[in-house]
């Protein structure tokens, strides 16, 4: 079974799961958006905060939104104000997912996300979702991907 994960990390967090998931044989896709997000951490997480609340998207450099390749898609976002990052909304808008076998990785500082899991199961019925909290400063968090 062919797998990728397609995440965004702005903190390094992302970045510690696609580690992980690339050495258990995974492809990784990491999105970048074309604009960052403020230096500041306080208005980085009002802008970010902001725009996750009214369900915005941001464009992407690059982004290739092909996963005919695979079986398997995990989809890794931050969580920003409860809610998916905006490049992960932008990832959703423009990847054809059905007939994918599908996860949600979720990392966020409280390892929980009802809105974002909300909106993920109103949207993919099927999907699979799994919080992680700050897997980059809790390694031992990572021990959760071992059900993928």
């Amino acid at each position: 079974m062919s797998r990728i994960f397609v995440y965004y990390s702005d903190t390094g967090n992302g970045d510690a799961v696609a580690s992980y998931l690339k050495d258990k044989g995974f492809a990784v896709r990491k999105v970048i958006p074309k604009k960052p997000l403020a230096k500041s951490f306080f208005w980085k997480i009002l802008q970010g905060g902001f725009l996750a609340g009214i369900g915005a998207k941001s464009p992407l450099n690059g982004f290739d939104p092909d996963v005919s390749a695979f079986d398997e898609v995990v989809i890794g976002s931050p969580i920003w104000n409860g809610r998916l990052a905006c490049p992960i909304n932008t990832v959703l808008e423009q990847t054809d997912l059905s007939e994918k076998k599908l996860t949600f990785l979720l990392y966020s500082g409280s390892g929980a996300a009802p809105q974002a899991e909300s909106k993920i199961q109103s949207q993919f019925q099927s999907a699979a979702v799994l919080h992680l909290k700050q897997p980059l400063d809790n390694p031992a968090e990572l021990t959760k991907l071992a059900a993928l």
